[in-house]
């Protein structure tokens, strides 16, 4: 049997085309190739996103939290001229490549540190995210770190 040259160049578009869905049908199906949102509710989180920026401008201009690696854990470490027992808010850490592994902890201060133990926090990165209020002020942290 012969192929002319047109046959040939429809069997080339039709292996082609075969060749790119069977690309598309196995990443979309595939549950290792996750495509999920930063946040499930992403456009909510957007319409208080100009309450972050003034509380983290806030926090940049008034009170710095410094974040230290240690053994053991991450030790956040507040303004030493508030007072900690009216420090109130919470703690979050984000896991870019694993949203099972976000966690949330509110602030319950007994000095000016808060220590986030080691076996929370395995090794990798890891976006921190600290909002507090002291006195009706709202203040924002925001940080990036490889554990």
């Amino acid at each position: 049997m012969k192929i002319n040259w047109g046959t040939a160049i429809v069997l080339a578009f039709v292996a082609f085309i075969s060749f790119i869905m069977f690309f598309v049908v196995r990443m979309s199906t595939d549950n290792r190739a996750n495509h999920d949102l930063v946040t499930e509710e992403y456009y909510r989180d957007e319409l208080g996103y100009q309450k972050e920026i003034d509380a983290e401008e806030n926090a940049n201009k008034n009170a710095r939290i410094s974040v230290v690696k240690s053994d053991e854990g991450l030790t956040l470490t507040f303004p030493e001229d508030f007072e900690y027992n009216k420090i109130k808010g919470t703690v979050s850490l984000y896991r870019p490549s694993n949203k099972h592994l976000d966690f949330d902890l509110d602030l319950s201060l007994s000095n000016k540190h808060l220590l986030i133990p080691d076996n929370r926090l395995l090794g990798g990165r890891w976006d921190i995210k600290v909002f507090w209020e002291y006195d009706g002020e709202a203040y924002l942290h925001k940080e990036s770190l490889t554990y």
